[in-house]
């Protein structure tokens, strides 16, 4: 390549004239690219640091919290029976080839047995994973929905009846604790009123290994109030977010310029006030998700809901190692993933942390 007189042009060896700006443009083009691959391999590389520490944390509750060779044999065994098995689970090999053992396993979704039943804990898991998973989902979904519309509602009707009605209601979310506002929803739902089941998931529909309650009429109705009890606290700190943010987006100069054109108070609050207010209501709800797949013990151990948090409680009740150190691995690669989820959402929905992430980079 050659440059022209004017230096504004670029001459091939074909003898064809190609505009610098064009060049410069696709040079910064595929700079940004590369820069952008460079975050995303970054944010992997710290996302699986972070599993291979909750898989450490995993391995060291299921190596050193009790002893397998007792839990798996009788009190009148033998010495020799006791070393045969310890040398058969790898209890003798170095601490290092057994954590990585526990990792390779862990990969192929492997944990070992139960104590309790001698039944592979991925069984376990899997049979009851669907249940938390859709109670998470529901709750999510209930959570943020409402939470979004009664924030922009308290925000752009502040001072309003309704709109304080709405903020004192949401202090029950924030003050009362989950198993209390689960027992009051039974005792007014399920025991006076007798409107909604008070415990259990209702019939199910088997689809090939997932068993799912959407279908039935008995699996809707038993969604509701564990749904609306594990999803209570997201929602009022959702719609709390979600308000402050509207508010103190309602407070810029662009607002205020909207106004001043003449813009219909719709057009100002929902295509130019709300694309803004709703870029860290997505971090965080995305963040509680996590948080809701992980406090569901609580609920599922109110509404007696067969998912993976009362399968944990069983499994602290009867100090079944495997099935605690899988529970705990699972829910850290939930959040892991999630949390990787949302920062690559984050730099998708806003420029201007693309752009300093893409600045501090070059």
């Amino acid at each position: 390549l050659s440059c022209g007189p004017a230096g504004n042009h670029v001459t091939s060896q074909g003898g064809q004239s190609l505009d610098r700006s064009c060049l410069d443009h696709s040079c910064i083009f595929y700079k940004r690219k590369a820069i952008m691959l460079l975050i995303l391999l970054r944010r992997l590389g710290q996302a699986v640091l972070v599993l291979f520490i909750v898989a450490l944390i995993s391995f060291l509750i299921f190596r050193y919290v009790g002893s397998p060779v007792d839990n798996l044999l009788a009190q009148e065994a033998t010495v020799q029976q006791r070393a045969d098995l310890e040398e058969a689970l790898g209890l003798n090999d170095p601490v290092y080839v057994q954590y990585f053992g526990f990792v390779w396993k862990a990969l192929h979704f492997d944990f070992g047995n139960s104590y309790r039943g001698a039944l592979p804990v991925a069984e376990l898991i899997s049979s009851r994973l669907p249940a938390t998973l859709e109670l998470a989902f529901t709750s999510a979904l209930f959570a943020l929905i409402l939470g979004v519309v009664t924030g922009i509602y308290t925000a752009i009707r502040r001072g309003g009846l309704i709109a304080n009605l709405i903020l004192s209601l949401s202090l029950i979310g924030v003050s009362l604790p989950t198993f209390l506002i689960g027992v009051l929803l039974i005792w007014v739902f399920a025991v006076e009123l007798q409107w909604l089941p008070s415990f259990g998931r209702g019939e199910v529909v088997e689809l090939g290994w997932w068993s799912t309650g959407f279908l039935t009429l008995s699996g809707l109705k038993s969604l509701i109030l564990p749904s609306i009890t594990l999803g209570l606290y997201q929602l009022t700190l959702i719609m709390r977010l979600t308000r402050s943010e509207m508010l103190e987006v309602l407070r810029q100069d662009y607002v205020r310029f909207a106004r001043a054109l003449g813009l219909s108070e719709r057009s100002v609050y929902f295509k130019h006030a709300l694309p803004n207010t709703l870029i860290p209501v997505t971090t965080i709800a995305g963040l509680q998700l996590g948080s809701i797949v992980a406090f569901a013990i609580i609920t599922e151990t109110v509404f007696q809901w067969p998912g993976v948090g009362l399968l944990f409680i069983n499994a602290v009740y009867f100090v079944d190692i495997p099935v605690m150190s899988a529970y705990l691995l699972l829910v850290g690669v939930l959040f892991v993933l999630i949390n990787l989820a949302v920062d690559l959402l984050y730099l998708a929905i806003d420029p201007r942390l693309r752009d300093s992430q893409l600045g501090g980079e070059s």
